[in-house]
């Protein structure tokens, strides 16, 4: 389970896993638009990280960042610490 506190956003937190497939589960934010980031995080199930992380930056919302975007950025910090 990884936790990254977002920057930015009405959301507080996103909370994740990631299996040995590279392949996102579990995604829950915490806060925020409640129907948005459950649309989000349905749609992230089971996917890639990398097509997440590719498909979700730079998606705008308010303050130059989004939940989504957030969410990218979650992802780069989180392979940033796999080594």
């Amino acid at each position: 389970m990884f936790t990254y506190k977002t920057r930015g956003t009405c959301s507080s937190e996103i909370i994740f896993e990631v299996d040995d497939n590279n392949r996102l589960h579990n995604v829950k934010f915490v806060g925020g638009c409640k129907g948005n980031t459950q649309g989000v995080a349905k749609l992230c199930e089971g996917r890639d990280i990398d097509e997440v992380r590719t498909l979700l930056s730079g998606v705008i919302c308010r303050n130059g960042t989004s939940c989504p975007d957030q969410l990218s950025k979650a992802i780069e910090q989180y392979k940033g610490g796999i080594k």
